[in-house]
């Protein structure tokens, strides 16, 4: 269900593989108790959370005071997150903002309305890697459930494997659902930390064209992200 990346004695980071449930559920026991069990912890919070479907880096406090700060750095926009994903459908943008506010749909997905009271927020980059597939590299800025997942659908690219958005024959077609958490970093106390792990599950994130392509993005907080303006501004300008 995981590896560990970091285990010191304020937190934790591990490798979450794709297809493990963060919680419990039909009577199996989820990601999060089963670390807490097999490492020992007595003391454990879960600082945030990733989809089930969905591979990559998670934090998790050992402390109570630990766990309210980096919530409150999540909150308060202070951690940085890179994720990659996968489309074997051609983006109507290939790099840009999505953001609109997000509503429950059919079948327990979520879609992405026009108006902004409460906006999810997501920059992005793609490219073509080879014929059919394009990679992206995504920096939300919000934590919605499915953010990723909707926003990506919103632009005709949903990501491939991924059965709750995009084509059902397809995705089956696929190994795993191509949505990874890439990158983070964030601050705790005067220490910052960041950490970032390529995906290890899935064949097309394991072929040379994806080896290829992620060289240019292997340090993603490099890439030129435009600043976001944030909306005091944006009214005191209006």
């Amino acid at each position: 269900m995981y590896d560990i990346v970091e285990n010191n004695p304020e937190f934790v980071v591990i490798y979450k593989k794709p297809g493990a449930s963060f919680h419990s559920e039909s009577g199996e026991v989820g990601l999060f108790e089963t670390v807490k069990q097999q490492e020992g912890f007595r003391e454990f919070f879960p600082v945030h959370r990733l989809d089930k479907v969905t591979s990559g880096l998670l934090v998790m406090a050992k402390t109570a005071e630990v766990n309210r700060l980096l919530t409150e750095a999540f909150s308060q926009r202070q951690v940085q997150k890179y994720y990659l994903a996968i489309s074997t459908k051609k983006p109507n943008k290939k790099q840009g903002l999505i953001k609109g506010d997000m509503a429950p749909s059919r079948r327990g997905a979520w879609k992405l309305l026009t108006t902004q009271d409460n906006p999810a927020i997501t920059q992005f980059f793609s490219k073509s890697i080879s014929a059919g597939r394009r990679l992206f590299i995504v920096k939300p800025h919000t934590g919605k459930t499915h953010q990723i997942r909707v926003a990506l659908k919103s632009i005709g690219s949903p990501i491939a494997g991924d059965s709750l958005y995009g084509d059902s024959v397809q995705s089956e077609a696929c190994d795993r659902c191509y949505l990874h958490a890439y990158s983070i970093a964030f601050s705790l106390g005067e220490k910052q930390y960041r950490f970032t792990e390529l995906p290890r599950e899935g064949e097309i994130f394991s072929d040379d064209f994806f080896a290829e392509a992620i060289q240019e993005w292997r340090e993603p907080w490099l890439l030129p992200w435009p600043q976001l303006v944030p909306r005091a501004q944006q009214a005191n300008k209006s």
